[in-house]
């Protein structure tokens, strides 16, 4: 059985509600249509019904079991908005949230928010940054978490891989205060990284063994982002004790035992690792974009990691399939 025939088999046990943000996209309602006929999830589709039909209709697909709802005239609007507003203490206005509202992105996530879905997948016609912000404005982080991550999952035959973080987070440095005072490290930051990744690898079967990459090996090089990656190695290992952590190591000495155990004697990662925490943004995308081309793996994300209800990013060039499985992963990180 496949993972994603697992994920099917779980949620038909407890079926659990998504929502579309993008409900006349076809590749949506594709998707939809298979979820439905299959009784996996319940779905809401976003949009002027109309529409909707209409997309469905030239779509060929039967989305009639879905929830449609047109954000610019649902009843429950009012009480949304006095709910946004709430949450956003003062940063925005009535006007403000009723025009952000009138959006699928921000209507859906305040769908998940007010517990009328369970989670959100949007992005098919959205930026990633459109789908994140009103995540991160309104579900926000979950407790003890204090960004949001990404991870892709790789996927050759029965070989399944985890890389972090590949789409989010631009940096890691030093976050601080007005007062000069730094209250989030970049280490800190790298370190939540690795184990929020490490987490999203268990839900896909991966028994975690997680190396913080670097160009350098136990110290073997200096400058660049290497003090970052031990930096995070240790505190990852403080706050995750549980979790096989080990670095800063090279690729291959994380992947090839030969090469691993010379350069990491004694390490029970290097060798065998199969969760990869980058120190940059710019080596996580071509990191696991060299493996899905290069190295032949079907390649599963963004999956955003850290919030407190499940929302996550699609490809704009993703195609149906995708979308199947994506809202599959979805509905499985609940």
């Amino acid at each position: 059985m496949s993972i994603f025939e697992k994920f099917e088999t779980q949620l038909k046990a407890a079926p659990k509600t998504i929502v579309f943000t993008e409900g006349t996209d076809a590749r949506i309602l594709n998707a939809a249509a298979r979820l439905l006929a299959g009784d996996i999830l319940k779905v809401i589709l976003l949009g002027e019904p109309g529409a909707v039909k209409a997309a469905a209709d030239a779509a060929g697909v039967d989305v009639s079991k879905a929830t449609v709802i047109d954000p610019a005239t649902d009843p429950a609007l009012p009480e949304m908005i006095d709910a946004m507003v709430a949450l956003r203490k003062g940063k925005m206005t009535p006007e403000q949230c009723k025009d952000a509202l009138s959006h699928g992105n921000y209507f859906g996530t305040m769908l998940v928010k007010m517990g009328k879905a369970d989670c959100l997948l949007g992005g098919a016609t959205y930026s990633t940054a459109d789908t994140v912000r009103p995540a991160l404005q309104l579900i926000k982080c979950k407790p003890g978490v204090n960004l949001v991550s990404s991870s892709f999952i790789l996927m050759r035959g029965d070989e399944k891989l985890a890389m972090g973080d590949c789409a989010i987070n631009l940096s890691y440095e030093d976050t601080v205060d007005k007062e000069g005072n730094v209250v989030l490290s970049g280490a800190q930051k790298l370190a939540e990284v690795a184990i929020e990744t490490a987490h999203t690898a268990q839900i896909f079967g991966i028994d975690p063994r997680v190396a913080m990459l670097s160009f350098s090996t136990k110290g073997s090089g200096k400058g660049g982002t290497v003090a970052l990656s031990q930096q995070a190695t240790a505190i990852a290992k403080e706050k995750a004790p549980e979790l096989a952590i080990d670095g800063e190591m090279q690729f291959d000495a994380a992947v090839s035992p030969e090469v691993g155990q010379l350069k990491f004697p004694g390490s029970k990662v290097a060798g065998h690792a199969n969760t990869f925490i980058f120190p940059t943004i710019e080596a996580g995308n071509i990191g696991y974009k060299i493996a899905q081309r290069l190295g032949g793996f079907e390649a599963y994300g963004p999956i955003l990691q850290g919030l407190n209800a499940p929302i996550n990013d699609l490809s704009r060039g993703c195609v149906a399939d995708e979308v199947y499985k994506m809202a599959l992963i979805t509905a499985a990180l609940i």
